[in-house]
């Protein structure tokens, strides 16, 4: 069908009769902005391939394909900078981790490794000396929740410090 010189000839009469009108309604309604060129490329993209449904008289079909394509590329822009935005408060509201002092160079990227959550498991229990339960009642989360936490943050450390640590035996956590 690409290859139809009758379809190529609609096309091109269709393009030739209309590509004035479209855009000029393109650019009032694009306030001449970017896109502007990507939204009449894209009106007569959809024109050729639905020639088969254009009507006649075919400008008010072309141009509620153009309202349409510029519809859709204001919400691709809106969507764009919504992330943008978003992007932007999550690096200014999560700065990175920095170790504190006298801990080795091993450690601090072991720990840098961690997700936010699974440091702050690791880091209540070791250095401020809570219990699960205690650091689970700091942290907001459900006493299982956190010893999950504790439990993936002690493994990711010990396998990045190249530890091996055995399944303790269950008698030993009773006594």
């Amino acid at each position: 069908m690409p290859d139809d010189p009758e379809r190529r000839r609609r096309f091109e009469a269709l393009f030739s009769a209309h590509h004035a009108a479209v855009s000029a309604y393109v650019v009032r309604r694009a306030g001449g902005g970017v896109g502007v060129d990507d939204a009449i490329a894209d009106t007569f993209l959809v024109a050729w391939r639905r020639l088969d449904d254009v009507p006649d008289p075919a400008l008010p079909w072309l141009l509620g394909v153009a309202r349409r394509v510029l519809a859709d590329q204001r919400r691709g822009l809106r969507r764009r900078r919504s992330l943008s935005a978003r992007l932007a408060l999550a690096s200014r509201a999560a700065p990175a981790w920095e170790p504190p002092d006298g801990i080795s160079d091993e450690l601090a990227d072991a720990l840098r490794s961690l997700t936010e959550h699974e440091r702050e498991a690791l880091l209540l229990v070791a250095w401020d000396g809570l219990t699960p339960a205690q650091a689970a009642a700091a942290a907001g989360c459900s006493t299982a929740a956190f010893r999950v936490r504790l439990h993936r943050a002690r493994r990711r450390v010990a396998t990045r410090l190249g530890i091996e640590r055995p399944t303790p035996n269950v008698t030993e956590k009773l006594t």
